[in-house]
């Protein structure tokens, strides 16, 4: 039976018979040669499932994200490592292929949390990092819709969720890098102006893992030239390309919002000029959204 179709209850048994289980055997388990790390509401979904789709990769056993780094930490390593296939899995894939078997996740909060990136630099030292960004506007936008949905967020109006941001998030990111037990609902379902500020993330994570292991993607041009970008992505990661590619698709997508009140647009926008700028160091160019602009 297909473990997505359970009723949520029959679903948690599984799953921590499961974690149960992995973590005896964790000793015997992959551990991720790579992470998606973010950004939210930024095609995540979709580069995982295109990159679960090769040949060589085999993608975390329960869930896409896993949530360590960031909300799950106390959970210890013999607890992350449950959720990731065992070795000899691995070793059948290199075997048939002739080329190692890479595992993976993809948990979007970690580009955010003020400690993932140094424990991630602490425990999976030679990990590699993908990070996708957006349009920050539509991203903002998009996240606010998604929250609403899924019941996190109780100001429906874009607006008013924006103008409750700064007293939400009120020395939250603080408190997350002093304390390691600390957890910020807001921090991580309420920051939808402080997300599209891409460079300032990415350069907490650089600090810690190196520049080098850091590949950041526009989503309109995966989605735009999904062949090129998965192609990039793959010689990143160091997978070979000559495989067939799998059917690209958008997961979890939500349509541009064409009913955002102008004005806050041009606010929004004008908020993120220089958070692009930075951002087009990284990129070695504009940003794609602002070259369309």
């Amino acid at each position: 039976m297909d473990v997505r179709k359970m009723p949520m209850p029959m679903k948690r048994v599984v799953h921590l018979g499961s974690r149960s289980y992995g973590r005896l055997t964790a000793p015997g388990r992959m551990t991720p040669s790579f992470l998606i790390c973010g950004g939210q509401r930024c095609g995540t979904t979709s580069l995982y499932r295109a990159l679960a789709g090769h040949p060589v990769v085999l993608k975390a056993v329960l869930h896409k994200g896993v949530h360590y780094f960031d909300t799950s930490y106390d959970h210890g390593m013999a607890w992350y490592k449950a959720h990731f296939p065992m070795n000899r899995s691995a070793e059948k894939v290199t075997e048939r292929y002739g080329v190692p078997a890479q595992t993976f996740e993809s948990s979007p909060y970690y580009m955010y949390h003020p400690q993932a990136a140094a424990r991630i630099a602490r425990d999976l030292p030679d990990a590699r990092l993908l990070v996708l960004v957006r349009d920050p506007v539509e991203r903002a936008y998009s996240q606010h819709h998604h929250e609403v949905a899924r019941g996190f967020e109780t100001e429906r109006d874009f607006g008013g969720a924006l103008a409750l941001e700064p007293a939400r998030l009120h020395r939250q990111e603080e408190r997350l890098a002093e304390d390691p037990a600390y957890y910020s609902f807001a921090h991580q379902h309420h920051a939808y102006r402080a997300r599209g500020e891409y460079a300032r993330y990415l350069s907490v994570m650089a600090q810690h893992v190196g520049r080098d292991r850091i590949h950041v993607v526009e989503s309109e041009r995966f989605f735009a030239e999904p062949e090129t970008v998965y192609d990039e992505v793959c010689e990143f990661l160091g997978l070979p390309t000559y495989f067939e590619r799998p059917v690209f698709e958008k997961h979890n997508a939500r349509p541009r919002q064409s009913d955002m009140d102008p004005g806050l647009r041009r606010d929004l926008t004008d908020h993120y000029l220089p958070h692009d700028d930075a951002l087009a160091r990284w990129l070695g160019r504009m940003p794609i959204w602002r070259r369309k602009a």
